[in-house]
């Protein structure tokens, strides 16, 4: 597997998918619609996540029948987004960010994040999350696995207005593993994040 990592967009090509790693061994994928918050638990200072109207996460499977499963994969997709979030504003300070993430997730999401500061970069278009599937473990602690497709999601450089939009291949497909931890306000953080990029597993 890759190294932890957080919020990586890619059309899918080795150069231009968001899923570019930017950062040695970081590949997350992050990008995500409002509708995510919508089924998150109930918490009143609940930071806004708001995205550029050029660039959507889309979410799958946010129902399991279980209201416990479906809170941790409502803030599993809201850390996500928030990591985009930053991402788009350019700043690896942001409320949300802080919010869903922490320990080892939010420290490689904050290096994720300024990789792309750095290179001036942003992406733009659709990134799907799919096969998302939550274990429990006890009431504290969960285990999200998820799939995402970046064959829609393009990298653009702030500064030329360039989008690189690079052939699909089988690097626009990434598998990830994520632990969340419930805290005392309810909220279910990412506290680690592996992903493979190109994995099988997450092919068409």
């Amino acid at each position: 597997m890759a190294a932890l990592l957080l919020a990586g967009c890619g059309g899918g090509g080795d150069g231009g998918s968001k899923g570019n790693d930017k950062i040695a061994g970081a590949d997350t994928g992050g990008k995500s619609s409002a509708s995510a918050s919508a089924s998150a638990s109930v918490t009143a200072s609940r930071p806004e996540i708001t995205f550029p109207s050029d660039a959507k996460n889309v979410f799958e499977d946010t129902k399991t029948g279980d209201a416990t499963k479906d809170a941790v994969l409502a803030d599993s997709a809201l850390s996500i987004n928030s990591v985009d979030e930053a991402i788009f504003k350019g700043s690896a300070s942001t409320k949300a960010l802080g919010f869903y993430n922490t320990d080892k997730a939010l420290s490689s999401s904050i290096t994720y994040v300024q990789g792309y500061i750095k290179d001036k970069d942003t992406w733009i278009g659709e990134t799907r999350y799919f096969d998302r599937k939550v274990t429990l473990s006890g009431s504290k602690e969960a285990y999200v696995t998820y799939c995402s497709d970046e064959s829609k999601s393009f990298i653009k450089n702030n500064k030329t207005k360039k989008v690189d939009r690079t052939p699909t291949t089988a690097n626009a497909y990434v598998l990830y593993h994520t632990t969340l931890a419930r805290n005392a306000d309810g909220v279910w953080q990412t506290t680690d994040i592996v992903s493979n990029r190109g994995d099988k597993a997450c092919q068409p």
